[in-house]
């Protein structure tokens, strides 16, 4: 099965937790089957994203590192690439490459979905991450790494996240419904 097979497969299937991620949800699935490129960054002026939200083992503390370009504070994510099977795998790929955990893999499924600008990605200024987030669960000990994608790498509290944008606090409030 290719890249955008699998993404569409799992977004046909993932079951929205609220109206507004059912109509993204919508929106995702008419993008790839309208786009056969709609999985790789070559695609423009959407295309498809995968991320991962680290949790500390007890539920705590949330991982984030910021983010070189975009000078925020985010989740672990990127730019699906050829050599990715899945959009887990590449949420997996992701999540080791910027945090320097090592064997950390995302729990199976999407958690959250979320479009987003992101000026910086072409000449043009008008592009949309069509982002599919996953949630992760970190060992106990787990010490991050600061990648050259980054500028940092910390753990903060749930409730003190900086930077903090309503699709992110609501994906760390869904985390727990995946645990």
């Amino acid at each position: 099965m290719s890249l955008h097979a699998d993404a569409l497969a799992t977004l046909r299937a993932w079951q929205a937790p609220s109206a507004p991620q059912e109509a993204l949800r919508q929106r995702y699935v008419a993008h790839l089957e309208a786009e056969p490129s709609g999985v790789f960054k070559s695609c423009v002026p959407d295309h498809l994203t995968a991320s991962c939200l680290v949790l500390s083992e007890d539920g705590s503390a949330v991982l984030l590192t910021h983010h070189r370009k975009a000078r925020r504070w985010f989740q672990f994510g990127g730019h699906l690439e050829p050599g990715d099977e899945t959009l887990w795998a590449a949420a997996a790929r992701e999540l080791r490459e910027e945090s320097g955990v090592p064997d950390l893999a995302p729990l199976p499924g999407p958690v959250q979905l979320s479009e987003h600008a992101v000026p910086f990605c072409a000449p043009s200024g008008d592009v949309h991450h069509l982002d599919v987030r996953f949630l992760a669960i970190a060992p106990a000990g787990a010490v991050p790494e600061v990648s050259e994608e980054s500028l940092d790498v910390r753990w903060w509290p749930v409730d003190a996240i900086p930077d903090p944008e309503d699709d992110l606090i609501e994906l760390i409030k869904l985390a727990p419904a995946r645990l």
